[in-house]
């Protein structure tokens, strides 16, 4: 009796060490511990895409391994593609939290999963740091701080920048609206009416996503009188806009786009572009080849074939910021202590971006205000800079 009592105390304690292990990871300070799981979920197929992000995220995690991890331990990164679909979004964060027993979520960049997972991750006690943030939940929950400034403050940059730093007057907005995106656009746009005393003489928010042709949105913005349009669209649907202007002989509109469609791709795919595109991009402009200041996250893209995008440059600063945060814990490293550091950890400033990045316990997380102003013009097939330093929406 007794020597089965033994044995079923053994077994108690060893199931005990077994389960403490399994909320988020273990200490592992030895060097020995088991991988420290991290997750994401993207939307890397459908209407609008953003795989660079999680890619660049995994290529900055896989140096840190190579590196020798934390103390040994190494990040085991999960990245699954939610394809704009809500289920699917859902059922890939509670595999990645629920199941792989995630500490944090980092470098995701998806169409809908902020607003889809927000209330599961305060469920479960988890942080995300999206390298893209997209939807309205990215920036309106405690759980979620994007490491980007965002389509919703980029649309008050954008209309800031035409009318502030262009001088334009006679600006109209097109909206491409996914799921309940509107009123936070709307509030982006009261905001620079506060800040201007300025208001958009036209508003379109009946824009698609993915249309075969844009000619009639952009007749009726033409014929409304627009001199500048301000508009949030994906790269592709960018094109078939600036190319329907085009079509229709309107070459003195001047486009200002989102950090959306800021690629070489698009700057090659139209070479009539009207009066001009400007955007204030969300990170230090990447197409800048003779700056340092990009030089770690270019370096490591063109070793990996990353795409050299604003969104890598996303994720990439999503994953640098955790490490950062990891590597001054101590002891163990769990969802719990992970989630503690991030909300204790002090403000952690980066010359890619032109507000410093801190998570905290804020009740949302939408601190980031900076883009730095570039343009493209007709016939260059080329971004440039068009200033020496941040744009930033005053208070």
């Amino acid at each position: 009796m007794k020597h089965h009592l033994l044995g079923a105390t053994a077994l108690a304690a060893a199931t005990a060490l077994v389960l403490a292990g399994c909320a988020g990871g273990d200490s592992g300070g030895d060097g020995g511990g088991s991988p420290i799981v991290v997750g994401s979920v993207n939307t890397k197929s459908g209407p609008a895409t953003f795989p660079e992000a999680s890619l660049a995220a995994a290529a900055v995690f896989d140096a840190f391994n190579e590196a020798g991890g934390l103390d040994g331990r190494k990040i085991e990164y999960k990245s699954l593609d939610d394809k704009g679909d809500p289920a699917s979004a859902s059922a890939a964060a509670r595999e990645i939290v629920g199941s792989d027993e995630a500490v944090a979520m980092v470098g995701s960049a998806s169409l809908i999963e902020c607003e889809i997972n927000a209330q599961y991750y305060e469920q479960e006690q988890i942080l995300s740091i999206p390298g893209i943030g997209v939807d309205t939940g990215c920036f309106s929950t405690p759980n979620i701080a994007p490491a980007n400034v965002g389509p919703f403050n980029d649309m008050t940059l954008t209309l800031y920048y035409g009318s502030e730093v262009l001088g334009l007057d006679d600006i109209c907005v097109l909206l491409e609206i996914a799921g309940s995106t509107r009123p936070t656009y709307q509030a982006a746009i009261d905001r620079w009416t506060e800040v201007t005393g300025k208001e958009p003489i036209y508003v379109d928010d009946t824009v698609p996503y993915g249309a075969s042709d844009y000619t009639p949105y952009i007749v009726k913005a033409k014929d409304a009188g627009c001199k500048a349009v301000a508009v949030n669209p994906v790269e592709p649907d960018a094109i078939g806009q600036v190319k329907a202007a085009a079509a229709q002989g309107w070459d003195d509109v001047t486009w200002l786009y989102l950090t959306s469609v800021y690629s070489e791709n698009f700057a090659k795919a139209v070479s009539d572009v009207g009066a001009g595109v400007y955007v204030p991009a969300e990170f230090y402009p990447f197409t800048d080849a003779e700056s340092d200041v990009n030089k770690e996250w270019r370096d490591l893209m063109e070793a990996n074939d990353i795409p050299l995008t604003s969104f890598s440059q996303g994720g990439f600063l999503a994953a640098k910021y955790f490490i950062e945060v990891l590597e001054g814990m101590d002891g163990d490293i769990t969802r719990e202590t992970v989630t503690k550091a991030l909300h204790d950890m002090k403000p952690i400033e980066n010359p890619m971006v032109g507000t410093p990045w801190v998570f905290g316990t804020a009740d949302a997380h939408h601190d980031n205000t900076a883009g730095w102003p570039i343009k493209l013009l007709s016939g260059t097939n080329a971004w440039e800079s068009n200033g020496d330093d941040w744009i930033v929406i005053p208070e």
